[in-house]
């Protein structure tokens, strides 16, 4: 994880929220409740989810570099007494050249 930098226009953010406490959920919320359900061996239901995606971010400082970027996800999610993230990244890795980020031990995801 590093600093996206969108000061030179390039790539946008998105979100959307899904409440769906007492209402039917989209295929989007299905898709998440199984993956904590596979990942973590248990029952889970959500509540409410929020996806936030960063497409085509360069990285800081975007005047270095502002054609490699990367798309990637959090998706946050809770059953009001349970919350999670889902890091999803875009096919085929970290985009960003790691060689010229001010961080010298670059991971993709988190510790």
């Amino acid at each position: 994880w590093d600093n996206a930098d969108f000061s030179r226009g390039v790539g946008t953010t998105f979100y959307q929220e899904f409440p769906t406490l007492n209402t039917a959920k989209p295929p989007f919320v299905r898709d998440v409740e199984a993956k904590v359900r596979r990942y973590l061996r248990s029952s889970y239901s959500a509540a409410w989810t929020l996806k936030i995606t960063w497409e085509k971010a360069p990285a800081y400082a975007a005047r270095i570099d502002t054609r490699r970027t990367n798309t990637y996800q959090a998706v946050l999610t809770t059953d009001g007494f349970r919350s999670y993230v889902l890091m999803l990244y875009q096919e085929g890795g970290m985009q960003w050249d790691y060689t010229r980020l001010a961080a010298t031990n670059v991971l993709i995801g988190y510790t």
